[in-house]
């Protein structure tokens, strides 16, 4: 019988069929542009909470409904005390009899009342309506009325500062690279990432952190969600350029003992963060994201995006999440140094080599070209057979293979 398949990208959610039945899908913790994918329901006393926090909350929500929020502020305080100035007028007999002493001049009407409201709070003053020295009581209410209309401007205005601000909108200025990657480094598998700052305004100082997140489901139906602190090297980082995040998998790190083949198979969630100051606003914030098994590459190093001319450093971006292989063997970090400590266990298993190459090919270190770009033009007394640019070739060592230049 003939069987149809279909083309499928390792970044597509699927289900797999296996003959005990279907395996279940499995959804981020974290997703890649940094929220949690996490919905909280019947929580304790919710609208309570809402309530007490209301500025925080104020500035959580959506801009379309703090927008409703604050239009019906204003709309329902003009109502309450129109109504209140309507009764008023009604009570000393304003509508009745015009001849009489008014409380409040030309309002004989609920439109003329709502009129009067609004050109006091707002402090309009058209003069044609106002108040007189009869009634008291419309005295006083004009004067909290006066101060109701301060203390929501002041709100209002705070709370759209505080959005416009918001420390979400600098996080997505800063970002990770779409992918993490294991390789060599000073003769260590290591786990690294990217991240880089956007804008052309940089960072005084930031800290980054790493975490393994694991979520197991039990047959009864219970959630287990465990947390394992990575080390890093290196973790304070000023973020003038682009750099490379690094944790070294050594016998203290929860991946010790994972090779290619369990890595594929992982059931976990790389969870890394940074956290800075802006050198602008000096206000503290943080950038996560998360990276499924699928996502870390092994046997991979992030492009070079850096180039240093005679003036200044030149990074192209378009180098962020590109990245090349290199010789990388397929072993966990705990059967590598095994294999560097005692040579008679060493395999030449190196997934990115070819198959016909011999073994001491593969273990030949790897050649690395370093161009010096010039960002000026020869001087017209040069020679003409000097080189615009120099080329210089370097040869690493194997246990550096995976070193940034």
């Amino acid at each position: 019988m003939n069987k149809q398949y279909t083309s499928v990208s390792h970044i597509d959610d699927i289900t797999i069929k296996k003959q005990n039945g279907p395996q279940a899908k499995k959804y981020r913790y974290i997703r890649k542009e940094g929220n949690c994918n996490v919905v909280f329901r019947h929580g304790p006393e919710e609208w309570l909470l809402f309530v007490t926090d209301i500025f925080t909350s104020l500035v959580e929500i959506r801009w379309r409904v703090m927008f409703l929020i604050f239009a019906l502020s204003y709309i329902l305080s003009w109502l309450l005390f129109g109504i209140v100035y309507w009764v008023i007028a009604l009570v000393h007999g304003d509508v009745r009899d015009s001849t009489n002493g008014p409380c409040i001049f030309e309002v004989r009407s609920f439109t003329a009342a709502f009129l009067f409201s609004l050109e006091t709070q707002t402090t309009i003053g058209y003069g044609f309506r106002g108040m007189s020295e009869n009634c008291m009581v419309a005295i006083v209410l004009v004067t909290v009325q006066d101060v109701l209309s301060c203390f929501i401007d002041t709100f209002v205005i705070g709370i759209v500062v505080a959005k416009m601000a918001s420390a979400k909108k600098r996080a997505q200025t800063v970002g990770f690279s779409s992918c993490a990657v294991i390789n060599l480094r000073d003769g260590f598998l290591c786990l690294s990432w990217r991240v880089g700052d956007f804008r052309r305004y940089h960072l005084v100082e930031g800290t980054a952190h790493a975490q393994i997140v694991r979520s197991t489901v039990h047959a009864s139906g219970k959630v287990d969600v465990t947390y394992k602190d990575l080390l890093i090297q290196q973790k304070d980082v000023a973020l003038v350029t682009p750099t490379i995040i690094f944790h070294r998998i050594d016998a203290g790190s929860p991946l010790y003992k994972m090779n290619y083949v369990d890595l594929r198979k992982g059931n976990f969630e790389l969870v890394v963060s940074f956290t800075y100051t802006d050198d602008t606003t000096g206000m503290l914030h943080q950038t996560r994201t998360s990276y499924s098994p699928d996502e870390i590459l092994w046997g991979q190093m992030f492009q070079e995006m850096i180039k240093i001319s005679r003036r200044h450093y030149k990074v192209d971006y378009t180098f962020f999440n590109l990245t090349t292989k290199v010789p990388v063997p397929e072993v966990s970090a705990e059967e590598y140094d095994k294999m560097q400590h005692s040579p008679e266990h060493r395999k030449p298993f190196i997934r990115s080599s070819p198959a016909q190459q011999s073994d001491q090919e593969l273990l030949k270190p790897p050649m690395v070209t370093v161009e010096l770009v010039s960002d000026t033009h020869p001087e017209p007394h040069a020679s003409t057979s000097q080189a615009e640019g120099q080329q210089v070739t370097l040869t690493l060592s194997s246990d550096i293979g995976n070193t940034e230049i």
